[in-house]
């Protein structure tokens, strides 16, 4: 199979008839073998029953329904799981995204050799103040952050060779960062393409500001992840170093003006009345703790029945 079409959906009944119709004619008309997997979130309105009314008119078209709603993440993760097309594309539901970008999306996987490719929006019918420019921060941090060259890292429109999203493991909210999860499994060769972004046609968005909050959170959560999982020391114990140098500079400063003091016959204070005393030992306390820390994390990774589980692409035995 050429292509499976991997749609997570919520309350989405009245644009899916026009998707599907539309995926079905790009793909006819490319000669493209495909499937199309929806993914209905815990919708609360009558798309699951569409979904069921497309199958019967194209058994191409696939459904999973979860019984309530899990995230876009998960929905993702079932779809991807179940993807039986060499190459894998991603859209949203909500016809902001157009299915004739899918033949150059698969060129460029098939043909130009990419592992992931991007979406990029770069022409946006979104709210300003509420999605174009925090968009633009968001991506500017990524990029800063993880080192990937993508300008639109949250584009729901994004193509994948088959084994890609075989490899990794979609949770939580990081559907924002597959493509950091991506480059963290072994593949880098990772591109973007401009695509063509749609107005909204029905129903309202269904992402809400607390976005803002998440998706932070979750960046340093996978930033985490992706650099010390298998390491956690690294992590921890340079934290604790430098709160311990914190801590034993200011109780040298202490000792030499002490000892200043009692050179020169200086009835000086007492150390405890000092606000270095308090930084010493705050300091020496945190550290201590960034190690303990470092520790545990370094038993649990040691412990953990994936701690030798890496992506192996070829063998020659």
């Amino acid at each position: 199979m050429d292509i499976s079409v991997v749609i997570p959906l919520f309350n989405e009944e009245e644009s899916l008839p026009e998707l599907a119709g539309w995926i079905d004619k790009v793909m006819i008309e490319n000669n493209f073998s495909y499937e199309i997997i929806m993914i209905d979130d815990g919708s609360k309105d009558n798309s699951w029953q569409v979904v069921e009314e497309l199958q019967t008119k194209n058994p191409l078209v696939k459904g999973i329904k979860f019984r309530r709603n899990y995230g876009k993440s998960a929905a993702l993760y079932c779809g991807f799981d179940v993807a039986e097309g060499d190459v894998v594309i991603t859209m949203d539901a909500d016809l902001q995204d157009s299915p004739d970008e899918i033949p150059g999306l698969f060129k460029m996987i098939k043909k130009d050799g990419f592992d992931l490719v991007s979406g990029w929006k770069k022409k946006r019918y979104d709210p300003v103040f509420t999605k174009n420019l925090p968009s633009k921060f968001y991506n500017f941090t990524v990029r800063f952050i993880t080192g990937i060259k993508l300008h639109d890292m949250n584009c729901g429109l994004k193509a994948y060779r088959k084994n890609v999203i075989k490899s990794i493991e979609v949770y939580g909210e990081m559907h924002r960062y597959i493509p950091v999860l991506a480059k963290w499994a072994g593949y880098k060769n990772i591109g973007e393409k401009v695509v063509i972004h749609s107005e909204r046609k029905y129903g309202v968005t269904k992402f809400g500001m607390e976005r803002f909050i998440r998706g932070p959170l979750d960046l340093l959560s996978v930033t985490f992840i992706s650099r010390f999982v298998k390491r956690p020391m690294h992590f921890f114990g340079i934290l604790g170093i430098l709160m311990v140098l914190v801590g034993i500079f200011a109780s040298i400063w202490l000792a030499i003006q002490k000892i200043w003091e009692i050179k020169h016959g200086i009835v000086g204070h007492l150390i405890t009345n000092s606000p270095y005393f308090y930084i010493a030992l705050t300091s020496m306390v945190i550290g201590a703790q960034f190690f303990m820390g470092g520790f545990m994390g370094e038993l649990i990774s040691r412990s953990a029945s994936e701690r030798n589980n890496y992506q192996i692409e070829k063998r020659t035995f």
